[in-house]
């Protein structure tokens, strides 16, 4: 018998066009194992409702016959179903207070949650992400917000050329104008009466190496975090590239004990025995990337004491924007108050009253927050997202819901990444119990 499987339309925002099974793997799935696919319909999603019927998917607007529900974002609490399983970035396993309503409920109603971030392989490494198109479309928007920022102040800089990345029809486009942005450079070299514009990407993986590809089409000169101060010695230069400085774990943080040397796993382990450092590299800092993961047991990296004290002074500090991918709310970058979306983007937060201004001119730092940037590059993230989601459809599909949790027949990737089975945390979530009040 075959097991049906829904893919829920996205509804959180009018930005949210992404699917996370295209058309076409749905049917390869389709005519390879028992699986059967129902679609609801939209208006928005970037493959149409044709799109899945000329796969042979049926378009239909409920999917109370599907055990098993498809999505990519949080689902509205009015439209939970009784006892489904849910697959998708349920935002729940760091204790998230804006998602503890939406757990409760699919306790209540004796559901399960299986969590895309929370599928990882037996070394600890997530197989399935945006994190390369949060990267990608981040750095874009960075750049575009760095543009506005300066224009607020008055500067003129070649970064106004660029646009939004929901602006461009592609990737391929994006980066096409990203081309142009760097042929100007060339051209005119970067505004002087800024110095060395330094950009500190904050972490090295998925979501950083997509933005570093983006930025490395600039002329960019790389530079340590710890030789920062040398660009600033000798008086005004020029300076015909930007400055790429790629933060470790070591550039951000070191051991609490002055005698005890870093030691990357302890700082893992013990992460309470470490402070950040990274505050003293910020003052040289053009723009920060933040796309490090991030859990409350770590250090802040930037916090609202520090931005108080950098923007106190008479001369205007070096600091024009934070372009925060990871997007944790009051997390290691703590002028990330609220997260923004793709109509409004970007706020500039004043350390002196605690508050996110819109625009871009104010005191303190502008924000880019975007809590959904791969919806900017829908048809590629969505692409790519599907391509390795089908791999996990076939044993999710085979699994018995029905068992005890243990018994289910869900392999070792999957079972990880239950939080809730059945209406009841899993062992390896049950502290989010405390979250729940």
């Amino acid at each position: 018998m075959n097991t049906t499987l829904g893919i829920r339309r996205e509804d959180i925002n009018k930005w949210e066009k992404r699917v996370p099974l295209i058309p076409s793997h749905a049917r390869e799935l389709a005519d390879k194992y028992p699986v059967e696919f129902r679609v609801q319909p939209s208006d928005i999603r970037v493959f149409t409702d044709a799109d899945y019927r000329m796969a042979g998917i049926p378009v239909e607007e409920t999917l109370s016959p599907c055990p098993i529900i498809l999505a990519l974002k949080e689902i509205p609490i009015d439209l939970i179903g009784k006892g489904k399983t849910y697959f998708f970035f349920s935002h729940t396993a760091k204790g998230q207070a804006q998602n503890m309503p939406m757990l409760k409920k699919m306790m209540d109603l004796g559901c399960t949650i299986i969590d895309y971030e929370k599928l990882v392989d037996d070394k600890g490494r997530r197989v399935l992400y945006f994190g390369n198109y949060a990267g990608h479309a981040g750095m874009i928007d960075t750049l575009w917000t760095l543009g506005k920022r300066l224009e607020a102040e008055g500067i003129a800089n070649p970064f106004t050329t660029l646009h939004p990345t929901h602006h461009y029809q592609s990737l391929v486009e994006a980066k096409e104008a990203v081309g142009k942005l760097a042929w100007k450079l060339v051209q005119q070299g970067p505004p002087q009466e800024l110095g060395p514009i330094v950009f500190g990407f904050f972490g090295y993986g998925h979501v950083s190496q997509g933005a570093q590809e983006i930025f490395d089409i600039l002329p960019v000169e790389p530079i340590r975090p710890e030789d920062l101060p040398l660009l600033f010695r000798g008086g005004p230069k020029t300076h015909r590239n930007l400055y790429k400085a790629v933060f470790h774990e070591e550039d951000m943080v070191k051991p609490i004990d002055p005698g005890k040397a870093f030691d990357l796993q302890d700082y893992y382990q013990n992460p309470q025995g470490y402070k950040a450092i990274t505050e003293d590299a910020v003052p040289y800092l053009t723009a920060v990337v933040n796309g490090i993961y991030w859990t409350p047991k770590f250090p802040k990296y930037i916090t609202k004491a520090f931005l108080k004290k950098l923007f106190a002074g008479d001369a205007k500090p070096r600091l024009r924007v934070v372009g925060d991918i990871t997007c944790d709310i009051n997390g290691s970058i703590e002028c990330t108050v609220q997260a923004t979306d793709s109509e409004k983007p970007v706020y500039v937060y004043d350390p002196f009253t605690d508050k996110a201004l819109p625009g871009f001119d104010g005191r303190g730092p502008a924000v880019l927050a975007v809590y959904n940037l791969p919806a900017e590059l829908p048809l590629e993230s969505s692409t790519y997202f599907s391509g390795k989601l089908k791999e996990y459809i076939p044993a999710l599909a085979a699994a018995k819901f029905d068992r005890p949790f243990a018994a289910c027949g869900l392999p070792d990737v999957l079972r990880r990444a239950v939080i809730l089975y059945r209406g009841e945390l899993t062992p390896a979530y049950a502290y989010l119990a405390e979250y729940l009040g």
